[in-house]
């Protein structure tokens, strides 16, 4: 908000909103296949199997790619914000004993590898199907964070006792490294809308009546209102209250030191929310994987014997060998990688922008198309081939700008 401006700034959010939703929209109808409302009986449980049933093997080697580039980014980019998180609330409790002028500096590499063990614990979760309490608690610490971030953001104005801020957005040295800010910002907006590529992950979980399409439309509509409203009210406030020293991060940037307890607490809902959203964006890739080495080993006990533990009587716990060792090499991975760029604005942008138009935009325009059998000539064809062509420019250039913002602070 704060590299765009109070105009660009606003109207970028519900632009990709929009783009969001039409995606969504999009989806529903590809649940179903080869027709949307009758199916007969194809369920595309996930998004690849929609690409591959309804485009072909060549869009689903390529979906299968961007899906997997989707979620390793997602983990790497929650692993690196959890870790910001967990050494906020030490810095702010550090002000809070020492005051805000102390020199309270800590490193992020321990509060990666911390969060790592614990996504190592947590991804031993069989599927998404046994997810729901997690997904409950991860929203819940959603609301929470947004709403104390807002707040804190709306009292700071109201103590200020004005709007900061401009049309234009932060000044910047030279009209270039304006541009590249200004890509970088776009990106960080496109990573604020990821929920596609789960989208019929969602979808399938559901149960008719009313028809799935139905329920996902309406809850599409709800879920995207309620997240730009929030990045609106995060992303206002912050920038009203602060003007040209606007933080990255608006509960970790300390512009706010008081009340700490409360910085603390929005602080430690974040890494509960990651924890939880970690495993929804990681699942669908353990499944994925884990079905092809199911089919490529079908007799090794390895991979298919589950062993029962009872670490409390009441709580029987079956252990894979398999998924115990491949999702903590995985973990591992993600951490590392993690360890290696842990800049937050400038690897959120780049998440965003490397999968956003093949996700959101391409492959569902185009399985609509397909599945509509909408002759290229027709105008709804060339309208939704106008929109994918626009959409591929913008991110283009969020990307090529994030890109080079990862590397200026990889050397900096």
């Amino acid at each position: 908000m704060a590299q765009l401006g109070w105009i660009a700034g606003p109207l970028t959010m519900l632009s990709f909103a929009c783009v969001t939703l039409t995606s969504a929209f999009l989806l529903c109808n590809c649940y179903l296949s080869p027709d949307s409302d009758t199916g007969p009986d194809n369920r595309n449980a996930s998004y690849l199997d929609a690409v591959l049933n309804i485009l072909g093997e060549r869009n689903a080697w390529f979906c299968g790619i961007i899906a997997r580039i989707n979620f390793i980014k997602v983990a790497i980019v929650y692993t690196i914000t959890s870790a910001i998180s967990i050494r906020a609330i030490q810095k702010s409790n550090c002000y809070h004993d020492q005051g805000h002028e102390a020199t309270c500096r800590y490193g992020s590499t321990r509060y990666m590898v911390i969060f790592g063990l614990i996504q190592v614990i947590v991804s031993q979760i069989p599927d998404f199907q046994n997810m729901k309490w997690l997904s409950i608690v991860a929203a819940v610490m959603s609301f929470t964070y947004s709403i104390i971030g807002s707040a804190l953001g709306l009292a700071k104005v109201i103590e200020n006792g004005e709007i900061k801020g401009s049309i234009t957005g932060l000044p910047s040295s030279t009209a270039a490294e304006k541009l590249w800010l200004v890509a970088q910002a776009l990106g960080d907006i496109a990573f604020a809308f990821p929920f596609s590529l789960i989208f019929l992950e969602i979808q399938d979980t559901l149960k008719a009546p009313p028809p799935e399409k139905i329920t996902m439309k309406k809850v599409s509509i709800m879920a995207v209102c309620i997240t730009t409203f929030f990045n609106l009210c995060c992303g206002g406030f912050g920038y009203a209250a602060f003007g040209n020293s606007t933080p990255g991060n608006l509960l970790t940037g300390f512009g706010f030191y008081e009340p700490y307890w409360l910085v603390d607490f929005a602080n430690a809902c974040v890494v509960l929310h990651l924890v939880g959203g970690y495993q929804i964006f990681s699942q669908p890739l353990f499944a994925d994987i884990e079905r092809w080495f199911a089919r490529k080993f079908p007799e090794s006990k390895f991979i298919h014997k589950n062993h029962t533990l009872k670490p409390l009587p009441m709580l029987p716990f079956e252990l894979n060998l398999m998924r115990l060792v491949f999702r903590t090499a995985y973990v591992a991975l993600i951490t590392g990688i993690a360890v290696l760029f842990p800049y937050f604005n400038q690897v959120v942008g780049v998440s965003g922008a490397i999968t956003f138009w093949p996700v959101v935009v391409y492959f569902p325009v185009e399985m609509y198309l397909t599945q509509k059998k909408t002759e290229s000539w027709k105008t709804k064809a060339i309208v939704l081939r106008v929109y994918t062509t626009v959409c591929l420019i913008v991110i283009l250039y969020a990307f090529v700008g994030s890109i080079r913002g990862v590397i200026v602070a990889r050397f900096s």
